[in-house]
């Protein structure tokens, strides 16, 4: 496993959001299981029933139980020893209001539904693409911010992301949530795609510093999401290296790659 951590390149920018937590667990690339526990208790982690939150062996999870329920009766996290839940910790450690509240829904969807059937339903669907896959899009709420976001709703991906270039870091910054997603990213790939998720923020949100603004996201949308709830039609779709600045040789010829930057469908 340590191997596998050190193919990690900390210095991409979509690593930006997990990197802090990265660094306070200080460890050696051995045991993270016990680097994470030491950090959540540091930080009182919590599930919503009030639960401490505690990475537990995956042989924890007894057979036949549903994942998200255990986590939700008992705040423990089955962990394995791979990259897919070394990163899902990390996001724990990051944004645990938003964690508390997927796995609040979670729940609530499998008891609704009287366990874990076939189908888990389009709530927990919404909720599984959240928190493997997602990226939560900070955009300023002004017009020019809703102008790049339509234009990144309706996949005019040249007038998004080349021609408002400047306006990223600036007025719109993408975070990354899926720990899915961040292991796929170990390897980039052109095609990765997040399911990505906008969150309109007002003009002093753009002056906190990076941790700030973490916590600020980690309130805003976890609020959202328990008032609210969530849906897939939520999402629009966002192949990550085309976030300006995010990869090399972001020409215009790179976003008119259409096997990536794909034309909206017409329904």
């Amino acid at each position: 496993m340590a191997s596998e951590i050190g193919q990690i390149d900390w210095s991409r920018p979509w690593y930006d959001s997990v990197r802090p937590a990265h660094a306070a667990l200080a460890f050696d690339g051995g045991d993270f299981v016990g680097a994470f526990n030491r950090n959540a208790a540091r930080l009182a982690l919590r599930n919503h029933t009030g639960l401490p939150i505690a990475f537990v062996p995956q042989e924890s999870l007894p057979e036949g139980r549903a994942y998200e329920e255990f986590i939700s009766a008992t705040g423990q996290v089955p962990t394995r020893d791979n990259l897919h839940d070394f990163f899902n910790g990390l996001v724990w450690q990051t944004f645990p209001l938003i964690k508390r509240e997927l796995n609040a829904l979670q729940a609530a969807q499998i008891a609704a539904a009287g366990g874990v059937g076939k189908s888990r339903g389009p709530a927990r669907d919404a909720a599984t693409i959240f928190d493997e896959n997602a990226a939560l899009l900070v955009v300023r709420a002004s017009s020019e911010g809703r102008e790049l976001v339509d234009e990144l709703r309706a996949h005019c991906w040249d007038a998004a992301l080349f021609e408002k270039r400047a306006m990223f870091e600036r007025d719109a910054r993408v975070w990354l949530f899926g720990h899915a997603l961040m292991e796929k990213l170990v390897a980039p790939r052109k095609a990765i795609t997040a399911h990505t998720r906008v969150v309109f923020a007002d003009d002093d949100y753009f002056d906190l510093d990076p941790d700030a603004q973490r916590a600020w996201i980690d309130t805003t949308v976890a609020a959202t999401l328990r008032d609210e709830g969530l849906a897939t039609s939520s999402f629009t779709p966002l192949p990550v290296l085309g976030v300006p600045g995010w990869w090399l040789g972001q020409d215009r010829d790179f976003y008119l790659d259409a096997s990536v930057f794909r034309p909206r469908r017409v329904a």
